[in-house]
């Protein structure tokens, strides 16, 4: 027990996803008279969802405040001491308390905690070049972000958009601002755009964004914004060539916002990301928990640790934290690397290992591709899609499921992320009791037709 009024006190930095469902969490589980919270976020929202922006911005989404599962008053009823736009900027491990300052006044306080919780989250990667933080070029992590850059389109003359980055945030935001009816380049470093998928499945992700009139420059760094007479961006510029812009969206991913921990003394993993147990309880510290888009987590299908920031998981890793802070029991497993996108009707998803993380964890593969469709050929609506499968050498375990395709392509995926997750052979999961009516899909479903021709491959190769 701790000095103070004979009660335990959290304090938990960042108001999203992880922080408050850390917060919401323990409060079910001990009460006020037990447990203070104290919450701090630096920004003016709290437990939005940051995957909403882009359809948001993009007009599917009304209202910014649909966004938002829970205010800062719904979350002050709850007895949690929510101070807002307030920035933690000392973590202080060896006196147990944290330095904050209030964002608009300046004024600086220190807190004492028993118990703390890291929620930082992850921050856009801004490159490192002239006129990166010019007026109109915009990166959207935040709500904030994402009000900041409306403002900009409801204030921009021009139709002209270029996206620098072609992973789930750029393509996201390529098709907001195609449904917005601007004109869109994507600048993409990679070969080819969602570096997330093995490249010649990103190959028919970017033959589809070009059918959609979007303008795909792929193995192309951006090297500097070019800014007019008022200082607002008016262009792109590449080694080759200029792209005239009248707004720039920078989705060249995140990375963890640990500067504080690190400060702290906190132990960080190589992709920058805080360590934790199973608990998520950062290593060595036994009253130190951190969750969300701030920490690394562990790919059961590599063995190793990976950074995944996505919204899914943060909620999780809340859910354990506040449980463990309650005085309950819980542990977060792990992830098999899940995620799903979509631009206009195009739907992407994948889960597991792609080649190239196979091949660095030293494991072989066979591979299979195939083309199916999301129903019975013959019924109404059966739109193509693709499936490639990863499964071992030799034991046939499924590796890594990528898919891409129209319209119920996407969640299929799910399949492949209930195999990973029990270790299932792709011999196994040919005999899967997946629902079937023409309607839902061909009698063989497309991730079984996969894993049919890749338990065929792997016989065979033996």
């Amino acid at each position: 027990m701790s000095m103070h009024s004979g009660r335990e006190r959290l304090v938990v930095i960042g108001g999203d996803a992880a922080g408050m469902s850390a917060a919401s969490q323990a409060r079910r589980l001990r009460g006020p008279d037990e447990l203070e919270i104290v919450a701090f976020e630096r920004g003016h929202f709290t437990s939005y969802s940051a995957c909403g922006i882009p359809y948001w911005v993009g007009g599917d989404v009304d209202e910014r405040d649909q966004l938002v599962a829970r205010s800062p008053e719904e979350h002050r009823a709850r007895a949690i001491d929510l101070r807002m736009r307030t920035e933690v900027t000392e973590i202080d491990v060896a006196g147990k308390r944290v330095r904050a300052r209030d964002v608009d006044s300046g004024a600086e306080s220190w807190t004492p905690y028993d118990r703390l919780v890291i929620g930082t989250g992850a921050r856009p990667v801004r490159p490192d070049m002239p006129g990166a933080d010019a007026p109109g070029v915009h990166g959207v992590q935040t709500l904030d972000d994402g009000q900041a850059l409306l403002d900009t389109l409801a204030r921009t003359g021009g139709r002209r958009a270029v996206v620098v980055g072609a992973g789930y945030i750029g393509v996201e935001m390529a098709e907001a601002l195609i449904n917005r009816g601007y004109q869109v380049t994507v600048v993409n470093r990679g070969s080819e755009p969602m570096s997330t998928l093995d490249p010649d499945m990103g190959r028919l992700v970017h033959e589809a964004m070009e059918g959609l009139g979007i303008t795909m420059v792929n193995d192309t760094e951006v090297t500097k914004v070019l800014t007019g007479q008022d200082g607002r961006v008016r262009a792109v510029a590449t080694e080759a060539a200029e792209y005239p812009a009248d707004v720039v969206i920078l989705g060249i991913g995140v990375r963890p916002e640990t500067g504080l921990a690190r400060a702290a003394g906190l132990p960080v993993g190589r992709h920058g990301g805080l360590l934790t147990d199973l608990a998520m309880r950062v290593r060595g510290h036994v009253d130190i928990w951190a969750g969300g888009d701030c920490v690394e987590v562990l790919n059961l299908v590599s063995g190793q640790e990976q950074y995944i920031p996505l919204g899914t998981h943060a909620n999780k890793h809340g859910q354990v934290i506040g449980t463990n802070v309650g005085g309950g029991y819980a542990t977060f497993p792990g992830v098999v690397g899940t995620a799903v996108s979509k631009v206009c009707d195009l739907e992407i998803a994948r889960t597991g290992l792609r080649e190239k993380d196979a091949l660095r964890v030293g494991l072989q593969f066979e591979t299979v591709t195939i083309e199916s469709t999301s129903r019975a050929g013959y019924y109404p609506g059966a739109n193509p899609m693709t499936v490639k499968m990863l499964a071992e050498r030799r034991t046939g375990r499924l590796l890594g499921v990528q898919i891409v395709g129209r319209e119920g392509a996407g969640k299929r995926v799910d399949i492949a992320a209930v195999a990973l997750t029990a270790n299932m052979t792709v011999e196994q999961m040919t005999a899967l009791d997946l629902g079937y009516a023409p309607p839902f899909s061909p009698v063989w479903d497309p991730v079984l037709v996969a894993a049919r021709k890749a338990a065929t491959k792997v016989r065979d190769a033996r």
